[in-house]
């Protein structure tokens, strides 16, 4: 289907009113958020739910490329999800993620899509990785085992895009790599589901059940830089304003600071209104030690992060509460 009207979508990003875009994972968290900030400014939007587009079909996207020729592509689809999912399901995670970015970015390329946007993630970095992280460092140590499938899985993504860019001599496909996202249209599932919006849906529950206490995985120490996904959309339109002929990629994206998982469930306990008491397992794994992003090399383009993590969470918050219905 094609979203959105065919008015004029603003002066920065005029030069892309008559373009064809493509949003692959337009239900997601990302993706999501690109559908609102283009379809406010009334760009036209290609969209396949996954009935009715199976990016790992090779057949299938082959032939929705070449029927439909995009010309800009957001690649925000792929196998996502927490520690567990991570640890019981890491054969899915590579093969899904790999699959889908062959052939996305393959038939890209064969389509002749000018502008190609890649989501890496922070989990490519290595475990022990000096901080701020600067992009630079990947592939300069071992991710975090806990997630390593995933990891070397966007890790592949990435290098393709870097490969065609150099093979063929042109900046067209363009990875980067967001910190930890969140937003409406999160993933709240408790199997699946990452730590920020775990933590939303464990606390709301225990306020509606009264309980006296949660119970939280690890320590509370880890350290985690949250980014806003309407954020993260306004970062990656503004990049297809830029000329990228210079550009080095990857970028990182990312909003500068970061709190702890205790601050964190704090400031999540205050925006649920939940009033009892935080309990850790510190049987439980923790993940990486700590992942803030060097986002200086995209805040030189001219993006600033625009939503704060207080006012994200109330935001994210009531979304949740509407969907609680579903989720």
């Amino acid at each position: 289907m094609i979203r959105g009207g065919l008015q004029s979508i603003g002066r920065t990003l005029q030069i892309w009113e008559a373009k064809r875009i493509y949003i692959a994972g337009h239900q997601g968290l990302i993706g999501s958020a690109l559908v609102r900030r283009l379809e406010a400014k009334g760009q036209p939007i290609l969209t396949r739910t996954r009935d009715e587009l199976d990016l790992c079909n090779r057949t299938q996207v082959d032939a929705f490329f070449n029927k439909e020729k995009p010309d800009t592509v957001f690649l925000a689809a792929g196998r996502v999800g927490g520690i567990i999912e991570n640890r019981e399901y890491p054969a899915d995670f590579i093969t899904e993620n790999l699959e889908l970015q062959l052939n996305v970015l393959r038939a890209s390329h064969q389509a002749g899509v000018k502008r190609l946007i890649f989501f890496g993630s922070s989990c490519m970095y290595p475990r022990e990785c000096p901080q701020p992280m600067k992009e630079s460092q990947l592939l300069s140590g071992r991710p975090e085992p806990t997630s390593l499938a995933y990891a070397i899985s966007k890790l592949a993504g990435l290098e393709m895009c870097l490969s065609y860019n150099r093979q063929y001599g042109e900046q067209r496909f363009l990875p980067v790599i967001p910190n930890s996202a969140y937003g409406p249209h999160d993933n709240f599932s408790p199997a699946s589901s990452h730590v920020l919006s775990a933590l939303i849906r464990k606390m709301h529950e225990a306020k509606v059940k009264e309980e006296k206490s949660v119970v939280l995985w690890g320590t509370g120490d880890p350290r985690r830089e949250f980014i806003h996904a309407d954020d993260i959309a306004a970062a990656c339109l503004l990049l297809l304003e830029q000329d990228v002929s210079k550009v080095e990629f990857p970028l990182n994206i990312g909003v500068g600071s970061d709190q702890s998982i205790r601050e964190l469930a704090e400031i999540i306990r205050r925006v649920v209104g939940y009033e009892g008491k935080i309990e850790w397992d510190t049987s439980k794994p923790d993940g990486a030690p700590r992942k803030l992003l060097d986002s200086t090399r995209f805040i030189a383009l001219g993006w600033r992060s625009r939503i704060t993590l207080e006012e994200g969470l109330r935001n994210t918050y009531e979304w949740f509460i509407k969907q609680e219905g579903s989720v």
